[in-house]
Protein backbone atom coordinates (compact mmCIF):
# COMPACT_ATOMS: atom_id res chain seq x y z
CA UNK A 1 0.00 0.00 0.00
CA UNK A 2 1.48 3.48 -0.76
CA UNK A 3 1.83 6.11 2.08
CA UNK A 4 -0.62 8.03 0.29
CA UNK A 5 -3.20 5.13 0.59
CA UNK A 6 -2.16 5.23 4.45
CA UNK A 7 -3.47 8.43 5.04
CA UNK A 8 -6.82 7.79 3.41
CA UNK A 9 -7.19 4.94 5.24
CA UNK A 10 -6.79 6.93 8.70
CA UNK A 11 -9.08 9.48 7.10
CA UNK A 12 -11.34 7.22 6.88
CA UNK A 13 -10.92 5.51 9.84
CA UNK A 14 -11.55 8.93 11.98
CA UNK A 15 -14.63 9.43 9.94
CA UNK A 16 -16.53 5.69 10.43
CA UNK A 17 -14.89 4.47 12.80
CA UNK A 18 -13.73 6.77 15.53
CA UNK A 19 -16.55 9.06 14.34
CA UNK A 20 -14.45 12.17 13.92
CA UNK A 21 -14.18 14.76 11.14
CA UNK A 22 -11.79 16.98 12.68
CA UNK A 23 -7.89 16.51 12.58
CA UNK A 24 -4.55 18.02 11.50
CA UNK A 25 -2.17 17.09 8.85
CA UNK A 26 0.45 17.25 11.87
CA UNK A 27 -1.27 14.56 13.82
CA UNK A 28 -1.52 12.43 10.81
CA UNK A 29 1.71 12.47 9.74
CA UNK A 30 2.90 11.51 13.29
CA UNK A 31 0.31 8.83 13.71
CA UNK A 32 1.50 7.56 10.54
CA UNK A 33 5.07 8.09 10.67
CA UNK A 34 5.45 9.41 7.53
CA UNK A 35 6.47 12.99 6.43
CA UNK A 36 4.27 16.15 6.07
CA UNK A 37 4.88 16.56 2.18
CA UNK A 38 3.25 12.96 2.27
CA UNK A 39 0.04 14.36 3.57
CA UNK A 40 0.19 17.41 2.43
CA UNK A 41 0.18 15.42 -1.60
CA UNK A 42 -2.94 12.74 -0.36
CA UNK A 43 -5.43 15.62 0.95
CA UNK A 44 -4.72 18.21 -2.03
CA UNK A 45 -6.52 15.48 -4.45
CA UNK A 46 -9.34 15.67 -1.81
CA UNK A 47 -9.37 19.02 -1.24
CA UNK A 48 -10.00 19.40 -5.45
CA UNK A 49 -12.90 17.33 -5.01
CA UNK A 50 -14.44 19.07 -1.94
CA UNK A 51 -13.96 15.89 0.26
CA UNK A 52 -12.20 17.67 3.01
CA UNK A 53 -11.50 21.48 4.03
CA UNK A 54 -8.27 22.93 4.93
CA UNK A 55 -7.74 26.03 7.50
CA UNK A 56 -5.39 27.01 9.68
CA UNK A 57 -6.37 24.74 12.32
CA UNK A 58 -6.43 21.75 10.76
CA UNK A 59 -8.87 19.87 8.37
CA UNK A 60 -12.46 18.96 8.24
CA UNK A 61 -13.82 15.51 7.01
CA UNK A 62 -16.36 16.77 4.03
CA UNK A 63 -17.32 13.80 2.53
CA UNK A 64 -16.06 10.33 3.52
CA UNK A 65 -17.88 8.73 0.55
CA UNK A 66 -15.78 10.74 -1.80
CA UNK A 67 -12.76 9.72 0.06
CA UNK A 68 -13.76 6.21 -0.24
CA UNK A 69 -14.38 5.96 -3.77
CA UNK A 70 -11.13 7.84 -4.48
CA UNK A 71 -9.38 5.40 -2.34
CA UNK A 72 -11.34 1.97 -4.42
CA UNK A 73 -10.44 3.58 -7.86
CA UNK A 74 -6.33 4.49 -7.29
CA UNK A 75 -6.15 1.01 -5.29
CA UNK A 76 -4.02 -1.65 -6.81
CA UNK A 77 -4.78 -4.44 -4.75
CA UNK A 78 -2.46 -6.97 -6.95
CA UNK A 79 0.78 -5.01 -6.33
CA UNK A 80 0.37 -5.91 -2.53
CA UNK A 81 0.41 -10.04 -3.15
CA UNK A 82 3.08 -11.71 -1.88
CA UNK A 83 1.33 -15.29 -2.46
CA UNK A 84 -1.35 -16.89 -4.59
CA UNK A 85 -1.74 -20.68 -3.96
CA UNK A 86 -4.61 -23.47 -3.87
CA UNK A 87 -4.77 -25.34 -0.32
CA UNK A 88 -6.48 -28.10 0.82
CA UNK A 89 -10.01 -27.43 2.43
CA UNK A 90 -12.73 -25.56 2.24
CA UNK A 91 -12.57 -21.38 3.61
CA UNK A 92 -13.53 -22.14 6.98
CA UNK A 93 -10.98 -24.88 7.37
CA UNK A 94 -8.68 -22.23 5.79
CA UNK A 95 -9.17 -19.57 8.07
CA UNK A 96 -9.12 -22.00 11.63
CA UNK A 97 -5.56 -22.56 10.17
CA UNK A 98 -4.55 -19.17 10.25
CA UNK A 99 -1.72 -17.77 11.96
CA UNK A 100 -2.78 -15.53 15.01
CA UNK A 101 -0.48 -12.75 13.65
CA UNK A 102 -2.34 -12.27 10.07
CA UNK A 103 -5.11 -9.76 9.29
CA UNK A 104 -8.16 -11.34 7.58
CA UNK A 105 -9.37 -9.35 4.48
CA UNK A 106 -11.97 -9.67 2.19
CA UNK A 107 -14.88 -12.16 2.59
CA UNK A 108 -13.11 -13.64 5.63
CA UNK A 109 -12.91 -9.91 7.50
CA UNK A 110 -16.39 -9.22 6.26
CA UNK A 111 -17.84 -12.26 7.70
CA UNK A 112 -15.34 -11.87 11.15
CA UNK A 113 -16.64 -8.75 11.49
CA UNK A 114 -20.50 -8.97 11.12
CA UNK A 115 -21.14 -12.27 11.49
CA UNK A 116 -23.15 -12.58 8.74
CA UNK A 117 -21.99 -13.51 4.84
CA UNK A 118 -24.23 -11.73 1.91
CA UNK A 119 -22.27 -14.99 -0.87
CA UNK A 120 -20.67 -17.90 -0.45
CA UNK A 121 -16.80 -17.56 -1.02
CA UNK A 122 -14.27 -19.44 -2.08
CA UNK A 123 -11.25 -17.73 -1.32
CA UNK A 124 -9.47 -16.78 2.04
CA UNK A 125 -7.68 -13.65 1.34
CA UNK A 126 -5.01 -12.69 4.49
CA UNK A 127 -2.48 -9.65 4.99
CA UNK A 128 0.94 -11.06 6.83
CA UNK A 129 4.26 -9.67 7.66
CA UNK A 130 5.84 -13.06 6.39
CA UNK A 131 3.96 -15.30 3.83
CA UNK A 132 6.20 -18.13 5.04
CA UNK A 133 4.12 -17.97 8.29
CA UNK A 134 0.80 -19.14 6.68
CA UNK A 135 2.13 -21.41 3.91
CA UNK A 136 3.83 -23.92 6.52
CA UNK A 137 0.22 -24.83 7.91
CA UNK A 138 -0.90 -26.19 4.22
CA UNK A 139 0.39 -27.92 1.28
CA UNK A 140 -0.38 -26.18 -1.73
CA UNK A 141 -1.87 -28.54 -4.80
CA UNK A 142 -2.31 -27.52 -8.28
CA UNK A 143 -5.69 -25.81 -8.99
CA UNK A 144 -7.08 -22.41 -9.19
CA UNK A 145 -5.78 -20.40 -6.39
CA UNK A 146 -7.61 -20.20 -2.75
CA UNK A 147 -5.49 -18.61 -0.28
CA UNK A 148 -4.24 -15.06 -1.42
CA UNK A 149 -1.42 -13.42 1.04
CA UNK A 150 -1.11 -10.10 1.06
CA UNK A 151 1.58 -7.80 2.35
CA UNK A 152 0.65 -6.55 5.93
CA UNK A 153 1.18 -3.14 7.07
CA UNK A 154 -1.31 -1.93 9.52
CA UNK A 155 -2.52 -4.33 12.15
CA UNK A 156 -5.93 -4.32 11.95
CA UNK A 157 -8.42 -4.20 8.73
CA UNK A 158 -10.60 -0.94 8.75
CA UNK A 159 -14.28 -0.60 7.06
CA UNK A 160 -12.77 1.43 4.46
CA UNK A 161 -10.07 -0.76 4.03
CA UNK A 162 -12.48 -3.42 3.65
CA UNK A 163 -14.46 -1.98 0.90
CA UNK A 164 -11.89 -1.00 -0.66
CA UNK A 165 -10.37 -4.55 -0.97
CA UNK A 166 -13.57 -5.99 -2.22
CA UNK A 167 -14.16 -2.91 -4.87
CA UNK A 168 -10.80 -4.38 -6.24
CA UNK A 169 -11.79 -7.95 -6.33
CA UNK A 170 -12.66 -9.64 -9.36
CA UNK A 171 -14.89 -12.74 -8.21
CA UNK A 172 -18.59 -12.18 -8.60
CA UNK A 173 -19.24 -12.11 -4.91
CA UNK A 174 -17.47 -9.31 -4.55
CA UNK A 175 -20.36 -7.37 -5.66
CA UNK A 176 -22.68 -8.97 -3.12
CA UNK A 177 -20.30 -7.97 -0.06
CA UNK A 178 -19.80 -4.72 -1.31
CA UNK A 179 -23.22 -3.57 -1.67
CA UNK A 180 -23.55 -4.77 2.14
CA UNK A 181 -21.12 -3.58 3.86
CA UNK A 182 -22.14 -0.09 1.73
CA UNK A 183 -25.15 -0.17 3.23
CA UNK A 184 -23.62 -0.25 6.75
CA UNK A 185 -21.33 2.40 5.95
CA UNK A 186 -24.38 4.64 4.68
CA UNK A 187 -25.51 3.91 8.01
CA UNK A 188 -22.88 4.58 9.82
CA UNK A 189 -23.24 8.10 7.88
CA UNK A 190 -26.37 9.07 8.86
Amino acid sequence: MRKIELVLRELLYLAFEEKTRKTTQAHLASRLQVSLSTVNLAISHLRKMNAVNIAKRGLTIVNPKKILYYWASIRTLDKDVLVKTRVEGDVADIEKSMPSNVVFGAYSAYKLKFHDQPADYSEVYVYASNPEDVLQRFSPKQGPPNLIVLRKECPTMTLAHLFVDLWNLREWYAKEFLNSLEEKLDGLLA
